[in-house]
């Protein structure tokens, strides 16, 4: 590791942190504390109704959501020093993690990730960390391979057939960390933040996915009865 967790407390509590984005705190933590690699992003504003990218691409696909093309990407194990001095070279870049590498991604609505949170706590399972999106998803990160691995464990347990409000992010994906604004929507937060004994190890999908699965259809039902009781009883 570059640095320790002392030495993130002492840059948090002197005057010199107090001069320092949030952004490059968090990707000196990312890279130092967690082994994550760090890819600097665009920034997304709204404006007139409309969502523009910092890329200056007027058709750009996804505003704020994406690598910046002339960006280095920071490596995992970075020390401080080095973080903080390359996120100076892109001021104002959102912060983006690159999927596929320390973890992947499995992508669900928020109020569901929260019952599965709290599932999986109650019984004790492995859980890495989680984080929620401004636009109402939870990602709960586990173990590299898991996008690549969803379909055949979705069948081997029988939800492949399931209608699931669940989706795998990979290996070519990136996901916005706290604390940046994703695409104009608001910030990224945690609902579980990394820890020592979880950030470089995340848990198998396979641990997780038979309770995520189970609530993301249990709130998927409920969603269909609700739009069905508005809509009222059939004509005729």
């Amino acid at each position: 590791m570059g640095f320790t967790i002392g030495g993130i407390r002492d840059l948090r509590s002197g005057s010199r942190r107090r001069a320092r984005s949030a952004e490059g705190t968090a990707v000196a933590e990312y890279t130092g504390l967690w082994g994550w690699d760090v890819v600097p992003g665009a920034r997304a504003v709204r404006a007139g109704g409309r969502t523009e990218c910092s890329c200056g691409a007027a058709d750009c696909p996804s505003p704020g959501a994406h690598p910046l093309s002339f960006a280095r990407e920071l490596p995992a194990g970075a020390t401080l020093e080095k973080a903080l001095a390359a996120w100076a070279e892109t001021p104002g870049a959102a912060v983006l993690l690159p999927l596929g590498r320390s973890f992947d991604v499995l992508d669900v609505p928020e109020d569901a990730g929260r019952g599965a949170l709290a599932r999986l706590e109650r019984m004790g399972l492995p859980l890495g960390p989680v984080a929620a999106t401004p636009t109402g998803r939870a990602l709960f990160f586990v173990a590299p391979g898991a996008a690549a691995a969803l379909p055949d464990l979705l069948y081997r347990m029988g939800w492949d057939d399931a209608d699931l409000d669940l989706r795998p992010l990979g290996r070519g994906d990136h996901i916005t960390a706290p604390p940046s604004d994703l695409g104009g929507h608001g910030p990224m937060r945690w609902l579980r933040p990394p820890a020592l004994d979880t950030a470089g190890c995340p848990p198998q999908a396979r641990l997780l996915l038979g309770t995520l699965a189970y609530v993301c259809n249990r709130s998927v039902g409920s969603r269909v009865a609700s739009d069905a009781a508005e809509a009222g009883p059939p004509v005729g």
